[in-house]
């Protein structure tokens, strides 16, 4: 299975060439109006394609704090030093010139019966469809001793930019022979950036830059997602660096201090260097304001990712509770498409395809040691139902493990290029 940058464009990229001028999000225009909360790869890429399939008969407003995007996924390739930051960073101009209105504010509060959605900035937005794509925020009192209060002392960069800054600054300040400590968070979460690739990459940088030091991963798990894989390639790469505590070994049974820097695990206190806190994640908190999650995640329609709670708003990516598949940025790309086509369809009487998805998780273990795992879904009355996936082997030659590594950087040149038109 290979994957580049056509398949992500797409063959409606040359529709994209003349497009309605961006509009500005007051009602009265006589065009339906589509909001989108959150600009990244499930937000920036459904209005992307509403604005460009629908070829100006529907008005798309994206509000996104940020004026650069930085991607999780591919952000520990940063920590390892495959990456600079800024490789990692995309403007929202290519969707600006495709027609949609890019607000920078913060959307503070949804009235599903008005239909609109207010801003920090003041005033409000109103709506035909609401889709919401915030992504992750974390569960209070997730890993004892930690909130974000503590972000700065122990980060946990899982949201892209400052935080997976300040992390590699404080894995480059290790002193020498010094121990990292990581807090694994439980399942569900966010996948990329991957815990154990994250391990994987700080691995790398310490093989290169400070040999002696260790590793401690704490995880609430008793197993993960390519553990094998990641196992064969920690003894292979960094042989006696690594040392995971799962959950029959007390992994699950974890405080921190960030005041004192240590991590107690299962009783045993350990004074650490630098430790990342990967907290439990729930929904963005819009979706929890809207009123359309039901616990952590929001219940979606795998038919269209409507909410279960309100057939106008609609929930992609991290933040959907949808069935089978992770929460990776690939899922949220596939999902926003299908989300786009239906929106699309209720809005204009345009045709609706059946709904049908995929994704393809990358993980790089050391220099072009690259493997993944991936599966397609479809469309069920209950869920997004898993049809067939597929999984690196262990044992593999190199030349496939470098294939694979180059597919996951055609890949990320695809997507970006698919969420934000440029």
């Amino acid at each position: 299975m290979t994957l580049n940058r056509r398949i992500f464009l797409g063959t409606g990229a040359a529709a994209a060439a003349t497009l309605a001028a961006p509009t500005v999000f007051a009602a009265g225009h006589g065009k339906p109006h589509v909001v989108v909360v959150g600009g990244g790869a499930g937000g920036a890429t459904a209005a992307r394609y509403i604005a460009k399939d629908s070829k100006g008969e529907v008005a798309v407003t994206l509000i996104e704090p940020t004026r650069e995007y930085y991607t999780c996924f591919f952000s520990n390739l940063y920590l390892g030093g495959f990456k600079e930051m800024d490789e990692l960073g995309h403007s929202y101009g290519g969707l600006a010139a495709g027609g949609v209105n890019v607000v920078h504010d913060w959307a503070i509060g949804v009235d599903r019966a008005a239909k609109t959605v207010s801003l920090a900035g003041g005033g409000s937005v109103p709506y035909d469809k609401l889709i919401l794509s915030p992504g992750i925020d974390f569960v209070e009192g997730a890993v004892d001793g930690w909130d974000l209060s503590a972000q700065n002392a122990m980060p946990h960069a899982y949201k892209g930019g400052s935080q997976t800054e300040l992390l590699k600054a404080q894995l480059m300040a290790m002193p020498e022979g010094g121990t990292f400590a990581m807090v694994a968070p439980p399942n569900p979460y966010r996948c990329p950036p991957g815990p154990y690739e994250r391990v994987s990459m700080v691995a790398h940088f310490l093989k290169a830059n400070n040999p002696t030091a260790k590793i401690i991963v704490a995880d609430p798990k008793p197993k993960f997602s390519k553990q094998g894989l990641f196992q064969e390639g920690w003894a292979n790469h960094y042989e006696g660096m690594i040392d995971w505590i799962g959950e029959d070994f007390g992994g699950g049974n974890v405080s921190v201090d960030p005041n004192a820097m240590t991590v107690t695990i299962d009783g045993e206190v350990t004074k650490v260097d630098v430790c990342n806190v990967i907290p439990a994640m729930k929904a963005g908190r819009i979706a929890e304001i809207a009123g359309v999650t039901d616990g952590n995640w929001a219940p979606v329609n795998a038919a269209d990712m409507s909410t279960k709670a309100d057939a106008d708003v609609y929930v992609l990516g991290d933040a959907a509770q949808q069935g089978d598949m992770p929460k990776s940025g690939f899922s949220a790309n596939s999902q926003a498409k299908v989300c786009a086509n239906a929106v699309r369809g209720a809005l204009t009487g345009s045709k609706v395809f059946p709904a049908k998805f995929s994704n393809t998780c990358w993980s790089l273990i050391d220099t072009n040691d690259g493997v993944k795992v991936g599966a397609t879904y479809e469309a069920t009355d209950e869920k997004i139902a898993k049809v067939d996936g597929f999984i690196s082997a262990t044992g593999e030659t190199a030349e496939l493990r470098k294939a694979t590594y180059e597919e996951s950087e055609g890949w990320y040149t695809g997507i970006t290029t698919d969420m934000f038109g440029a």
